[in-house]
């Protein structure tokens, strides 16, 4: 298995001989178990350029595709003495590769793990008594709701709740969920990147509430200022339309791939909506492989069923294309037009749970678990048999999982 040489930089106007760092690189499987690509990296000293030394990393058969957390952190050195130049590690997340060919850092500075310095001298004003005036540059929060302004207590995007909302996420106490929104798309992305890299998931998430954009692998999301600035009302009765960790997230992405119409109000249905082959590009260029497509304008086939089913069952991700009008939380009404993506956590079953086989009756009763507005379960009305599923299917796109 091959090694690499890896290495970042950081922005600073200290003189580089003042400060170290510590340095750990590592990616999170679904259950949470970090896997480091390099021993960890204690109180180091900087290239003159200000970036890290080279680190040979750890024998690896990742691509080079594969999303890394990056965590660095700083130290400034005072006489005889090291403290610590940041509050807490700094974190950014980059692709092997452009850990390997210098492009692990941003840019923009404040990107980038930073510390400064003021050459200014305080200096006494006056004799006696003095009112002092101190100015701090913060760089202004991207997101804010028209409706509920900075420093509303219904603030859908202010830091508690936001940190709230993705401490939540992470325990799996909910899911992403689009709400009244057309933002289906885009949850069976982050859903799948919630359960299989939940690092890369919140990550992504921490970096568009910071700065206003991201970049997942490949896939650069970078919203407009009226996505950023949504109009429209996140609540109705007391009740959460749509969580603001959601609307970054998931609006986000649809809005930077739009490239006619701007996704900037709740209410919009039309500007959310996701075709096939962006939401297969998306999975792609964040690091999942396509194997198989059979999505079509036409409902599917009992073979087309069959070979989903063959695809879960061997681990992979399936995300199909369905009428909405056939899940339970849909309401008591049908659809029978092909509207909502969803993600499949297991074959479509019988009653007693037993796997359909090519011998099952069409007057079969079925059933199967799925991600969908927020929630895991089985998701087919009751007592709908598997003739019903297949009118309401319209095949699915299939990925390897993500490392």
């Amino acid at each position: 298995m091959p090694t690499y040489s890896v290495y970042t930089r950081i922005a600073s106007n200290v003189p580089i001989k003042n400060l170290q760092y510590d340095l750990a690189i590592y990616r999170m499987d679904s259950v949470k178990k970090k896997h480091f690509l390099l021993p960890p990296v204690f109180k180091q000293v900087f290239q003159s350029n200000y970036e890290t030394q080279y680190h040979q990393t750890s024998e690896t058969n990742d691509p080079l595709t594969t999303i890394y957390m990056v965590e660095i952190m700083l130290y400034r050195k005072h006489f005889n003495n090291i403290y610590a130049a940041l509050a807490k590690p700094f974190f950014r997340m980059y692709t092997l590769g452009d850990l390997i060919s210098g492009k692990a850092c941003s840019e923009h500075k404040r990107e980038n793990a930073c510390y400064f310095e003021t050459a200014g001298e305080t200096k006494l004003a006056n004799e006696g008594e003095n009112t002092i005036l101190l100015t701090i540059t913060v760089p202004p929060r991207p997101f804010f709701a028209k409706e509920y302004p900075i420093g509303n207590p219904n603030d859908p995007f202010v830091k508690s709740k936001f940190d709230f909302e993705m401490m939540t996420r992470l325990n799996q106490f909910d899911y992403p969920d689009q709400g009244g929104t057309s933002l289906c798309g885009p949850a069976a992305l982050f859903y799948c990147l919630l359960r299989d890299r939940p690092d890369v998931y919140e990550q992504s998430a921490r970096e568009l509430w910071l700065y206003g954009r991201t970049k997942i692998g490949q896939l650069a999301i970078s919203p407009s200022e009226g996505c950023k600035h949504p109009s429209g009302f996140f609540y109705e009765k007391g009740r959460q339309l749509v969580s603001g960790l959601d609307w970054i997230t998931l609006a986000s992405l649809r809005d930077s791939e739009n490239t006619i119409m701007s996704y900037s109000d709740i209410s919009d249905q039309v500007a959310g909506i996701t075709d096939w082959w962006s939401l297969s590009a998306w999975f792609e260029k964040v690091g999942y492989k396509n194997i198989f497509s059979n999505v079509g304008l036409s409902h599917s086939s009992f073979q087309d069923i069959l070979m989903l089913n063959k695809y879960i069952t061997q681990g992979c991700t399936v995300v199909s294309l369905i009428s909405a009008g056939m899940f339970a939380d849909y309401g008591i009404q049908d659809s029978s037009a092909k509207n909502h993506w969803v993600v499949w956590e297991g074959p479509i079953h019988d009653d007693n749970d037993k796997s359909i086989t090519p011998n099952t009756s069409l007057d079969e009763i079925v059933n199967f678990k799925a991600f969908s507005w927020g929630n895991v379960k089985d998701q087919v009305k009751e007592k709908k048999t598997l003739e019903y599923v297949l009118k309401h299917t319209f095949g699915a796109l299939v990925f390897e999982k993500v490392i």
